[in-house]
């Protein structure tokens, strides 16, 4: 968000690390949902496949434990989800917080700048001031009305 010389410089600055980080945890991020969501689906659809009833029952203990271990990998992954969606809860927040410190240091340094160039601007308008009063005092001091000379013509 930085502008070229502005906080943060013109690229390869603070801002564009911060950038490419964020790009990459996204990336991470969108892995984790694709294969969360699809460890879900082919959970599921397994899990529907060894539901079937059938005769034998050995079998059916067979199909009974596959079925549990299906569920319990769905489970997993569901939980993976949930924290996956806390973490970027947390990010958003904690993002938002950057960007508003980050936006509170830029208009730091913008009021530290004008306050400099504001103390700059009232030295000058009191040099000045000094300068015009001792030009006042002179010409009083060597006015006639001061010295009480009046010259006669």
């Amino acid at each position: 968000m930085s502008k070229a010389g502005g906080p943060g410089g013109a690229g390869g600055g603070p801002t564009a690390a911060a950038a490419a980080a964020a790009a990459q945890k996204q990336k991470a991020l969108l892995q984790r949902v694709d294969g969360d969501i699809a460890n879900i689906v082919d959970n599921f659809s397994l899990l529907v496949n060894v539901a079937r009833v059938s005769e034998p029952p050995v079998r059916n203990s067979q199909e009974a434990f596959q079925m549990e271990m299906r569920a319990a990998r769905m489970v997993q992954a569901a939980d993976s989800l949930l924290k996956l969606v806390s973490e970027l809860k947390q990010t958003a927040i904690f993002s938002g917080f950057a960007s508003l410190n980050e936006h509170v240091d830029r208009r730091i340094v913008e009021f530290e700048q004008q306050a400099e160039k504001t103390d700059r601007m009232l030295e000058r308008i009191g040099e000045q001031a000094a300068a015009s009063l001792k030009e006042l005092e002179t010409h009083y001091y060597s006015s006639v009305l001061r010295t009480g000379h009046t010259e006669e013509p």
